[in-house]
């Protein structure tokens, strides 16, 4: 029985992380698109998780959109409405006798995912393959089900939770808490209770427990995250906790009205969970513009400039689709270079005000810098623990490649600007002439990073190859103005003698740029 849901819940994921991974971008366009309206927000929902099989999957993508500010309050909410209801229909779905067309997902998928090289089609077929072990092992709950319905003690266990259904509900939440998947614990009971083994009122409090588990998950892996995003999953989650208190009482007479729909347990089963969310959906659809207002006074926006030294658009939701988180980390990567660029930009500011203050605020910047190079690095080491292809392989090298690079300007800079506040502290003064020179070769520089940046985000070759002509030239310039810089000296000039020390180390650490 154990191998049998634990073969149900590997099937569930397989359908989910081959879905994910083979159409996970378009999935996450349809969600970004269907936001016109709450109707068509909560069809999103529906249709999305259906096809992901993971009301998880589909709350992490809308708090994502919500956090970025791509997703307002209500149409995000409206899609998890629709999220909850598709995964009922999914259970619809596998609670009907499917079980010869196991045989048939099985081999298509393995033919599939062998004869073909192609991501889509392989992850095309590891869900195939998914859905085929989904309906092979419902059977094999079913029949494997069967002796406990002749055994005193299973039976004495379920009658005892008979009659204390708030306590079956919160044992069976943590059960679906601990599997992440209320689709797999429902279906569970759905052939229990086809086995005449959980009592019908047990059967329907056990679902109300699915789905409080259900919103757990989301709610855990926002936490963390911006209040516009904890709204989603808090917001689901109340929606399904107030549906579940109202409906607790009143379990004990449900049954015959199951009946009188669907003579069939476990047909009334998936009846009841779909719905129990079709109820919460269309009531709570009307009232998100003030459910909306009331979670915004429970959970305010921060104040500016709270958590903007994290990560931003490291979106934990895309990492089981390449293409799509490793545009979520170049994305990161941009906003570390902007970091990178308030340092250096900052450097020449400071050289010619003489504010040793301002430089020892600026060299903080790179605590962020090593930051966010870190979150990048560990987000891209997850991405590539997925089922990549040549061209996402090497995206990842070129990612972590630029974020290396990035996080050595940053400390060169930091060091070109503690030689900026040792020179302001001891009153230094640079030659016009070297000073002119250094602030020339400063901003060609800072012309470059940028040129730089533009070059990782869009791979353009022209404008890859006037940035490596670029770098031939400001060769030229470093040893032209290092030229310069002797030839005063030997002129004996006396600002140049008195900072030839740190001209020369200003000169160094801008070349290594």
């Amino acid at each position: 029985m154990l191998g049998a849901v634990a073969l149900l819940l590997w099937g569930l994921y397989m359908v989910h992380t081959g879905i994910g991974r083979g159409f996970g971008d378009r999935l996450r366009l349809i969600v970004g698109q269907g936001m016109s309206s709450r109707p068509r927000a909560l069809l999103a929902g529906i249709g999305v998780t259906m096809l992901l099989q993971s009301s998880t999957a589909t709350a992490l993508i809308v708090a994502s959109f919500a956090g970025s500010g791509l997703l307002k309050a209500v149409p995000a909410l409206a899609v998890m409405l629709g999220a909850d209801i598709g995964t009922t229909l999914a259970a619809q779905i596998f609670s009907l006798d499917l079980s010869l067309l196991a045989p048939m997902l099985l081999l298509v998928g393995v033919v599939m995912h062998k004869t073909t090289q192609k991501v889509i089609y392989r992850q095309g077929a590891r869900a195939l393959i998914g859905l085929g072990l989904i309906l092979l092992s419902l059977g094999i709950i079913v029949h494997g089900s069967e002796p406990m319905r002749d055994s005193p003690v299973v039976l004495e266990l379920f009658a005892a939770l008979a009659g204390e259904p708030l306590i079956a509900m919160l044992i069976t939440a943590l059960l679906t808490w601990l599997a992440h998947s209320s689709l797999a614990i429902v279906l569970l009971v759905m052939s229990f209770a086809g086995s005449g083994i959980v009592p019908m009122p047990l059967a329907l409090a056990m679902v109300l427990g699915a789905n409080l588990g259900g919103v757990i998950p989301p709610v855990l892996a926002t936490l963390g995250q911006g209040a516009a995003a904890r709204r989603v999953t808090f917001g689901n989650a109340a929606f399904k906790l107030v549906g579940a208190a109202l409906l607790l009482p009143f379990l004990g007479l449900l049954p015959p009205l199951l009946a009188a729909i669907d003579g069939a347990p476990a047909r009334q089963v998936v009846n009841f969970h779909t719905a129990f969310n079709l109820a919460v959906a269309g009531l709570c659809i009307l009232v998100l513009p003030l459910v909306v207002r009331g979670l915004e006074k429970l959970l305010p926006d921060e104040q500016d400039g709270q958590s903007a030294e994290g990560s931003r658009f490291l979106d934990e939701s895309a990492i089981e689709t390449p293409i799509v988180g490793l545009s979520c980390a170049a994305r990161e990567a941009l906003r570390m270079g902007e970091y990178v660029e308030v340092m250096l930009s900052g450097f020449a500011q400071t050289l010619r005000e003489g504010d040793p203050d301002k430089a020892t605020q600026l060299m903080e910047t790179d605590d962020i810098i090593d930051g966010l190079y870190e979150d990048i690095k560990l987000y891209i080491t997850r991405i590539s623990r997925q089922e990549v292809d040549e061209a996402e392989s090497l995206r990842i090298a070129e990612i972590l490649s630029f974020t290396t690079n990035l996080e050595n300007i940053g400390d060169i800079t930091e060091n070109l600007l503690e030689l900026s506040a040792k020179t302001a502290r001891r009153q230094m003064r640079f030659s016009d002439e070297g000073l002119s020179e250094i602030n020339d070769l400063h901003g060609r520089i800072s012309a470059n990073l940028n040129l730089a940046m533009a070059v990782f985000m869009s791979a353009d070759v022209s404008a890859a190859r006037r940035l490596i002509e670029q770098k031939r030239i400001i060769g030229a310039l470093e040893r032209q103005v290092t030229e310069n810089h002797l030839e005063r000296l030997r002129e004996g000039r006396p600002e140049s003698i008195e900072t030839s020390a740190v001209h020369m180390d200003i000169l160094r650490d801008l070349r290594r740029i």
